[in-house]
């Protein structure tokens, strides 16, 4: 598996073609195929297609069946996972379903998540609160700074 280090931010606008441009910094570790998919919290992720295989779509095939929440996980996560191919100008086309699931519209925030990276709605990552939580982790001793 190549290493790749996404991060950072940046801030894109969805086209009317439903497709969100990159920067260079993201796009060299993409590769030829990405895996857009539902994330945590209402966001998207998009993962490089041999990232994807390795750290998500090999574990889940392991995974007993048998749990409800291993099936679950496999619909949400599969069921709603699309395979792009980003193309020259580094666009990537974000699935209707998708958009919709994670509230896109047009202002869009991506951030580099180490080895993938989230799609947030402009105004939903802002409600995030996601800097709150570096305070709370720090009084439990959870940050490594």
């Amino acid at each position: 598996m190549t290493d790749v280090e996404f991060m950072g931010q940046h801030q894109p606008r969805l086209d009317d073609k439903g497709r969100i441009a990159l920067p260079a910094r993201f796009r060299d570790g993409l590769g030829e195929q990405v895996v857009v998919t539902k994330g945590m919290d209402r966001c998207l992720t998009i993962y490089p297609h041999e990232v994807f295989k390795e750290r998500i779509l090999d574990r889940l095939n392991m995974a007993s069946t048998a749990s409800r929440n291993v099936r679950q996980l496999r619909r949400a996560l599969l069921g709603h996972a699309s395979t792009e191919t980003p193309d020259r100008q580094g666009r990537v086309t974000i699935p209707a379903v998708l958009r919709q699931y994670a509230g896109l519209d047009k202002d869009c925030i991506v951030i580099g998540q180490g080895h993938y990276l989230e799609v947030w709605d402009a105004g939903s990552y802002d409600e995030d609160g996601s800097d709150a939580v570096l305070g709370d982790l720090d009084e439990e001793g959870v940050v490594l700074l």
